[in-house]
């Protein structure tokens, strides 16, 4: 990414949504800040709710020009019409994504705070990688992305990165040189007006 660049916006869903509201409420994001991509990462199995959310929030991204991508559910991208697949072990699918999806599908990878499996999952023809969490979070084992790991990425790697996971304005700040996308989720939709959240995030970037 070219330095003078600003990062572009990544949301991403929470673990649950109600459909009644959360539809209005990502409207209400997208049509007040520029966002380039939605990810529908539902903690559900149930094909049902997965189906009945994927469509909902497709209805509206197409009307803003806004790709949508599904966590993990290679099957349900064609299906729905959704553009692409967010994986979440990291290199092991994407080939698999690759070869069901075709070249114009989104295939993205979760890659924690591992260079090599970023690297893996680029040479496997992922469209980008994402590393996280940035900031410190008391889920998972703790293991966090330095910002040596997404500089040097920045550098030596054209793959595009997202930064995800537990930001804040500092964080933000500080990353945006060296990441194309940040992955936004919980530091928005747990806040009283998610766009204006948004919107003091992105102020951050400079």
């Amino acid at each position: 990414m070219a330095q003078d660049e600003q990062p572009q916006i990544y949301l991403i869903t929470p673990p649950e949504i109600e459909l009644s509201s959360f539809p209005a409420t990502l409207a209400s994001v997208l049509d007040a800040q520029d966002v380039a991509c939605v990810r529908l990462a539902l903690a559900t199995h149930d094909e049902d709710t997965l189906c009945r959310a994927a469509d909902a929030l497709r209805e509206i991204t197409e009307q803003r020009d806004v790709a949508l991508v599904i966590e993990r559910h290679i099957l349900l991208v064609e299906r729905l019409g959704l553009d692409g697949v967010h994986l979440t072990d990291g290199t092991r699918s994407v080939a698999k994504a690759r070869k069901e999806l075709g070249q114009e599908a989104i295939v993205g990878s979760f890659c924690g705070n591992s260079r090599h499996d970023g690297m893996a999952a680029g040479e496997a023809s992922a469209d980008y990688v994402s590393f996280g969490p940035i900031g410190a979070t008391a889920l998972g084992d703790g293991t966090q992305a330095e910002f040596d790991l997404l500089e040097w990425w920045s550098q030596v790697i054209e793959v595009p990165a997202v930064s995800e996971g537990a930001l804040d304005e500092a964080l933000i700040a500080k990353f945006a040189p060296v990441t194309d996308f940040f992955g936004i989720g919980d530091e928005i939709w747990s806040q009283d007006v998610p766009a204006e959240a948004l919107a003091r995030l992105m102020k951050a970037m400079g």
